[in-house]
């Protein structure tokens, strides 16, 4: 349903956005488009529904190529950016009017349409009130019905989570999830929160510096790692010791020291977790915590981009700043 290939796209004076970009989404499916801010997520969703240009490549959406035809795709393909979308001054049903309107749809179906979108989406006792007195959950509901309106075979998720509260959240998850069960529709969202691809998506594409570096199931990239992760917390003046006593284990691999912590893999988390405490006891280390986690969409990060998730999004801060 979405086919990428090479994208490449430079912003004066010489920002490389994508470099090479390639992906395939399925049709029907969750698509998880995961990467820290900067990594080319908004870039890619901004090629692939005609609002740019890449320098190179190729992209084609619902069989449309989105470069050759873009009025096409537009009838094609639904948008939920970051940033709300609606006339804050206007009503939810004006806001949906206005849109189903710049669709070409009038009369009767359209009426149907506007009442549909507001009962599916919790908004039929908001209809007639102006959209900035809604509350941010709301609105991003609204962002969502906008985006359906003209019953789209693909619909485009830029970072829908961004800002709200966690509860606010939770309820914007069970919405895509809602979609993609109950419409059968295509769906790719971009996402910067790990947790929310893990959840929703069928298949994630990691970006980082402009490229897919890993692509599959979240299950299936994180099965690759096939070993646990232990984190040990101690105090910065012990972590050198801890280091030294982890690295020694045969049992642990992969040791590494981070912010108040030294971690390091097992092929049985379990099992290694006494072991640790042993070689930490003779080491004269008193850990203040330890945990045990299986592999995560962070950890298959670490292990095609070489860094942390959290790591690659300070980076690409400072240098935005």
């Amino acid at each position: 349903m979405i086919a990428a290939s090479d994208l490449v796209k430079t912003y004066p004076p010489h920002v490389r956005a994508l470099d090479g970009l390639s992906l395939t989404v399925p049709e029907g499916a969750v698509f998880g488009l995961l990467g820290p801010n900067g990594a080319g997520k908004s870039t890619t969703v901004r090629v692939l529904t005609t609002l740019s240009r890449p320098d190179s490549g190729t992209a084609r959406v619902a069989g449309i190529d989105v470069l050759a035809e873009p009025v096409r795709a537009r009838h094609a393909i639904g948008v939920v950016g970051q940033k709300h979308g609606g006339d804050a001054e206007a009503t939810g049903r004006e806001n949906l009017t206005l849109q189903g309107e710049l669709y070409g749809i009038t009369g009767r179906d359209l009426r149907r349409r506007v009442q549909r979108s507001l009962d599916r989406f919790g908004l039929a006792d908001a209809a007639d009130r102006r959209v900035k007195t809604y509350s941010g959950g709301m609105q991003r509901r609204l962002d969502v019905a906008l985006g359906l309106i003209h019953e789209p075979r693909v619909l485009f998720l830029d970072e829908p989570t961004t800002g709200l509260d966690p509860e606010v959240r939770a309820q914007m998850w069970g919405e895509i999830e809602r979609l993609a069960r109950d419409e059968g529709l295509t769906v790719l969202l971009t996402t910067h929160y790990l947790e929310e691809a893990d959840r929703l998506a069928d298949e994630v594409a990691i970006v980082d510096r402009g490229r897919v570096v890993a692509a599959g199931s979240p299950e299936a990239l994180k099965s690759e790692l096939r070993s646990d992760m232990i984190r040990v917390q101690v105090s910065e003046q012990e972590r050198a010791a801890a280091h030294a006593a982890l690295e020694r284990l045969d049992a642990v691999h992969e040791v590494e020291v981070g912010a108040g912590e030294v971690s390091g893999r097992a092929q049985n988390g379990a099992a290694a977790v006494p072991v640790v405490l042993a070689a930490l006891a003779r080491s004269g280390v008193a850990p203040t915590g330890l945990t045990l986690a299986r592999p995560s969409l962070d950890d298959v990060y670490l292990r095609y981009a070489g860094r942390h998730f959290e790591q690659a999004a300070e980076v690409r801060d400072e240098v935005a700043a």
